[in-house]
């Protein structure tokens, strides 16, 4: 079985990628500044809370409710099933931002087929912003078309962002962020993967860059920028969401962006 178009498996799923990413949000919205169980997971700044758990339950409830043969990939819960369709989940990216009141978090919910993500949706219930995708269905926002920024060359200069991650590998990063200071590039750092990876879709940011994100950070993220005309690879320019780094922007910059990111 392929994944078409015009098979209106795409639309299906993409409703049911948007009510399971609503729901989600709808979790968050509801707990969020009385959070009763904030614990900790490889590391002491690595939070998970009861938020999280709520949340990817209730996204696999819509999901096995649509598609019940489907497997599912969760932050929290791991995998379960198997087969050509995969559902890959971040029920609340941004944790640490939402344990601690500061309003920049999402739910992620893309459905693969053979491991390529083709429906995403991601879901930022403090603006009410849902951006959602599908492969060779454009990218939009709140139903309205996005594109990536035009911004020509990093030194115009462009805004980007960054993550780091829970353990010590995140000290190579602060290279890579000084290199770009130095050349005047503004340096933001918001702490929600899926939400950096948006707004690159939507020309608020014109890169991304992140070493050690998981493949429920990402998903969704990547495929809403690619179909928004941006370009995702590796830090060696290969298009895959499964290196030691995740690089996003508008395409112009990707090539400078590489070299300083190896440099």
């Amino acid at each position: 079985m392929t994944f078409s178009l015009t098979d209106g498996l795409p639309d299906q799923a993409l409703q049911v990628a948007v009510q399971a990413a609503r729901r989600a949000g709808a979790i968050h919205l509801e707990h969020l500044g009385r959070v009763h169980q904030v614990t900790s997971k490889s590391t002491h700044s690595d939070l998970v809370t009861e938020v999280d758990g709520l949340a990817e339950r209730a996204i696999r409830e819509v999901i096995a409710a649509a598609f019940p043969s489907h497997a599912v990939l969760g932050e929290e819960g791991g995998q379960h099933g198997t087969g050509d369709y995969r559902w890959v989940v971040d029920p609340l990216d941004g944790t640490v931002n939402y344990a601690h009141g500061f309003p920049v978090f999402c739910a992620s919910v893309a459905l693969e087929f053979r491991e390529e993500s083709m429906v995403a949706a991601v879901f930022d219930p403090t603006r009410d912003e849902l951006f959602t995708a599908t492969r060779g269905g454009g990218a939009f926002l709140n139903g309205q078309p996005i594109r990536v920024s035009g911004t020509p060359r990093l030194t115009t200069p462009a805004l980007v962002s960054t993550g780091f991650p829970y353990d010590l590998t995140g000290e190579r990063n602060l290279a890579h962020v000084v290199n770009l200071l130095r050349l005047g590039v503004p340096v933001r750092r918001p702490g929600a993967a899926a939400l950096d990876l948006c707004n690159v879709a939507c020309g608020r940011m014109d890169a991304y860059w992140e070493l050690g994100v998981k493949r429920w950070d990402v998903a969704a993220g990547a495929l809403i920028v690619q179909e928004a005309g941006g370009h995702v690879t590796d830090a060696h320019g290969t298009p895959t969401l499964h290196g030691e780094m995740i690089v996003a922007s508008n395409t112009q910059l990707h090539a400078h962006l590489l070299d300083i990111l190896n440099g």
